[in-house]
């Protein structure tokens, strides 16, 4: 009978319009206008925020004009060397002789540069064809390094001429002495094969290390020169105490140009 009492109550009051109505706690409503708050920032920053970000790859410290290998034309036996590694030699110079059956024969460098490998020893037995030298294209030892960065092809679009570039070399202590500057001088346009690193840099190895992901694109970083012991700037005042030499192995952290985050967004 307490039950239909309560219904009847009900039905003489339906609406209970003298009782006043709550629409929402004033926790929610602090929870709301947070919430608004937070929504507004973070689309001014979407609009008006930028996000930088870096492109990490290998390369190799090297000269502008890169390095040829030196091929017998011949074969026969190596029976004198005439080069060693890291001699200066000019172009038509012979670096070894070759005894065929009609005859001593000389190997002789193609282009002016400087020795950095040699494989042809005295004794030994070439074929026509056979690597046994690796010559680097420069006039004189005082001529400007360059580094050359192997990119994925599919991060190069986002790499921009002008871009910094912090250079780690892997015979310098990173943590006392820094990372080497530099700044993208010009990007590759098409993707390059082991075949066609090794023939730039002289070494065949280095070419099926740098394509073991695919073939990269080849990004030229120019250094920059500093009064230093080295001769280029560094992350520190003075950089290492001593010169550093080209073919030594560094990674490249390219910046990339900064982004709106809105611009992940837009199609």
């Amino acid at each position: 009978m307490q039950f239909r009492q309560k219904a009847l109550a009900k039905l003489q009051s339906p609406e209970e319009l003298d009782l006043p109505v709550r629409y929402a706690r004033p926790q929610g409503g602090l929870v709301l206008a947070v919430t608004v708050v937070v929504m507004a920032v973070a689309a001014f920053w979407a609009v008006t925020g930028s996000v930088s970000s870096k492109q990490t790859s290998p390369g190799i410290l090297t000269h502008p004009q890169g390095s040829y290998v030196l091929q017998s034309p011949v074969a026969g036996q190596v029976t004198e060397v005439f080069a060693k590694e890291g001699q200066q030699l000019r172009a038509g110079a012979p670096v070894l002789k070759v005894r065929t059956a009609q005859g001593d024969r000389a190997v002789r460098a193609v282009a002016p540069g400087r020795v950095t490998s040699l494989v042809g020893k005295i004794g030994s037995v070439v074929t026509m064809g056979a690597d046994v030298a690796s010559v680097e294209r420069v006039q004189s030892a005082h001529e400007p390094l360059v580094a050359m960065v192997y990119v994925p092809s599919r991060s190069a679009a986002t790499v921009p001429v002008g871009a910094t570039v912090d250079l780690t070399v892997q015979s310098v202590p990173t943590q006392q002495y820094g990372v080497l500057r530099g700044k993208v001088k010009a990007v590759g346009r098409a993707p390059q094969s082991s075949r066609q690193i090794a023939g730039f840099l002289g070494d065949r190895e280095l070419g099926e290390q740098f394509t073991a992901d695919g073939q990269p694109i080849a990004v030229l970083v120019e250094l920059d020169r500093a009064d230093t012991k080295s001769g280029y700037k560094w992350s520190t005042a003075d950089g290492p105490p001593n010169a550093i030499g080209s073919m030594t192995p560094v990674t490249g952290a390219i910046h990339l140009t900064a982004q709106r985050p809105i611009d992940w967004l837009l199609p």
